[in-house]
């Protein structure tokens, strides 16, 4: 599958501190954070490839109303606890993207309360708004939100690199089940070296490409 200069968006998936840190809600409850913490040097050289080559970056955040009114199944049936402990409120430190991968001015931030970054949110029309036709996707967790997501872009016909060492999930197994699910249909999975070689490529030709206008 091949990336177009042009039209390739880095999305950082879910990348939080309620989600990633020691003091976060997710370890609050006694969920393996460190696994997760694995996808973080993967998405902090992605992250700094893509600043230094001009490409599009979006982060997306999951996020809930205070009163957690939009928490859903999620926070009733399955993790109720979450909700107990503020966690993911919108505004709070819990649901901010990690300090070693904050936002700079300029670049999207995708706010969502549910797995898939496309459902109820802008994204689809902030990549339409790029010319995206391709993603490079990383983040947490890998068979939820990751996997959800780029579930949802390959049917809007979007070609998607899931960068494997760049991803995570609370379980190894469930891990690689979902890197084996994306990749049979939904996207390839490539390495994290692969994608780091190909991001400057791609600033390459973008830039000539424009000028050359």
């Amino acid at each position: 599958m091949e990336l177009t200069s042009a039209g390739t968006v880095l999305v950082i998936i879910d990348m939080q501190n309620g989600f990633l840190h020691d003091e976060g809600s997710c370890a609050g409850i006694g969920l393996p954070v460190t696994a997760l913490q694995a996808a973080l040097p993967g998405c902090r050289q992605l992250l700094g490839a893509a600043r230094r080559d001009g490409m599009p970056v979006i982060f997306t955040r999951y996020v809930y109303r205070p009163d957690y009114s939009d928490g859903g199944v999620v926070i009733r049936e399955f993790f109720p606890d979450l909700a107990t402990s503020g966690a993911f409120r919108s505004g709070s430190w819990d649901a901010d993207v990690v300090d070693e991968l904050a936002p700079r001015e300029g670049e999207l931030v995708v706010d969502k309360n549910r797995p898939s970054a496309f459902y109820g949110t802008p994204l689809e029309s902030y990549l339409r708004g790029l010319g995206a036709d391709s993603l490079i996707v990383c983040g947490v967790t890998t068979n939820v939100c990751v996997e959800t997501t780029v579930r949802d872009a390959m049917q809007r016909d979007l070609k998607v690199w899931v960068v494997g060492g760049a991803t995570a999930e609370f379980d190894r197994d469930r891990h690689e089940s979902a890197l084996q699910s994306m990749g049979w249909m939904f996207g390839q999975v490539v390495q994290l070296d692969a994608a780091l070689e190909q991001i400057p490529h791609l600033g390459r030709n973008r830039q000539r490409g424009a000028g050359d206008t």
